[in-house]
């Protein structure tokens, strides 16, 4: 039986982590959850890492937490899963769930603390602590009520039920809904162009997105002599691709 794990990889600039435990639907375990800060940590530095793409492994993004470990006395996982999801929502470059079956709980999670999330048509969508005598995190809770506003936040915490991807698109959960085959196809042609494009920029943007005006004055001097406006206007007049070399 495999092992559950966090696999990475890193192509063409563009780091994948898939979240496999197969035996239990890519349920996470409190090692998994332990261990993705870290990870997470350490494609942040890799110079090479433009973007990060978080998907499951097979046909199901994640079950959410392993439930079997909720009987055990002083259980540890929801702290786990608070500090594994604020890494990943403060991962410095853009991040991409790439969602197919089932990602419930723990899964929509680590799904909401990605910038972006593109399912494949059949996905459902749940986070199903009212299922379980939870009390869901005040962040989460947070970063869940600015993608979806409280009335759809409100519907999922307090039923816990499943929605489909049609409504989680409708709602905002997700970004994009793509046909059965074509999600492979798709996040890779996206990072790509996430990939090429000023980290600079999206650097900024992600912070200023999360509330972080403070920090107008920091990136005003980061873009001072950086070279990337100078490299934008020149690609664009010379009709090339842009050569950005911010954080390489």
């Amino acid at each position: 039986m495999e092992q559950p794990q966090l696999e990475q990889s890193v192509v063409d600039g563009v780091a994948t982590v898939v979240i496999s435990n197969p035996a239990k639907r890519n349920a996470m375990t409190a090692a998994m959850w332990r261990a993705l800060p870290e990870l997470l940590a350490a494609l942040a530095a890799d110079r090479e890492v433009r973007a990060l793409v978080l998907t499951g492994a097979g046909a199901t993004f994640c079950a959410g937490a392993d439930i079997s470990s909720l009987r055990e006395p002083g259980d540890e996982q929801q702290p786990l899963a608070v500090r594994a999801e604020e890494a990943l929502a403060a991962f410095p470059k853009p991040t991409l769930a790439a969602v197919r079956g089932y990602c419930v709980g723990g899964g929509s999670q680590l799904a909401a603390a990605c910038d972006l999330r593109f399912a494949e048509e059949g996905a459902h969508f749940g986070i199903t602590p009212a299922k379980l005598g939870i009390v869901y995190p005040a962040s989460s809770t947070r970063r869940l009520v600015s993608l979806v506003g409280p009335p759809t936040a409100k519907y999922l915490l307090f039923s816990g039920e499943l929605i489909d991807t049609e409504r989680a698109l409708r709602t905002g959960l997700v970004d994009e809904v793509l046909p059965a085959g074509e999600l492979g196809k798709r996040v890779a042609e996206f990072t790509r162009v996430l990939a090429s494009r000023s980290l600079l920029t999206q650097a900024a943007a992600k912070e200023f997105a999360a509330g972080r005006t403070d920090r107008d004055a920091y990136w005003a001097e980061q873009a001072r002599g950086s070279g990337e406006r100078e490299e934008g206007v020149a690609a664009f007049l010379e009709r090339r691709s842009p050569r950005f070399t911010y954080g390489v």
